[in-house]
């Protein structure tokens, strides 16, 4: 947007900050139970299969999107909102990991919505 609009702004992007468990550090995971936190904790093994499986060379977003759907599902107090691979310059879905990429996804476990993404680079 910056660059559309010709903003003299500089957007620097920054990881995110995990607890040690892994799950995205958030005023969110405050209204989670113990027993969704520990639910919630598939969110980041999930992307870490997403970020696996590009750096072993998987370039289909959509059989990434599928494993990543498969085990968030696994979990039963998760209901999923939407998991997508995006382009990392707009944002646009993609349907190859071609270079970079960006996977997004929003889960509601009990009632917190959670959001989480990893960026990931295809090896193939």
């Amino acid at each position: 947007m910056t660059r559309d609009l010709n903003l003299d702004v500089r957007v620097e992007g920054l990881p995110l900050i995990r607890d040690v468990d892994g799950l995205a550090l958030s005023s969110r995971n405050s209204y989670l139970s113990a027993e969704e936190g520990r639910a919630a904790l598939v969110l980041s093994k999930s992307l870490r299969e997403a970020e696996a499986m590009a750096g072993a060379g998987e370039e289909s977003a959509k059989a990434v999107i599928a494993k990543v759907i498969k085990t968030i599902g696994k979990e039963p107090l998760t209901q999923i909102d939407y998991v997508e691979i995006v382009s990392m310059d707009d944002f646009a879905p993609l349907e190859r990991i071609d270079g970079g990429a960006l996977v997004a996804l929003a889960v509601t476990i009990g009632k917190t919505r959670l959001i989480d993404n990893i960026r990931i680079s295809s090896q193939g």
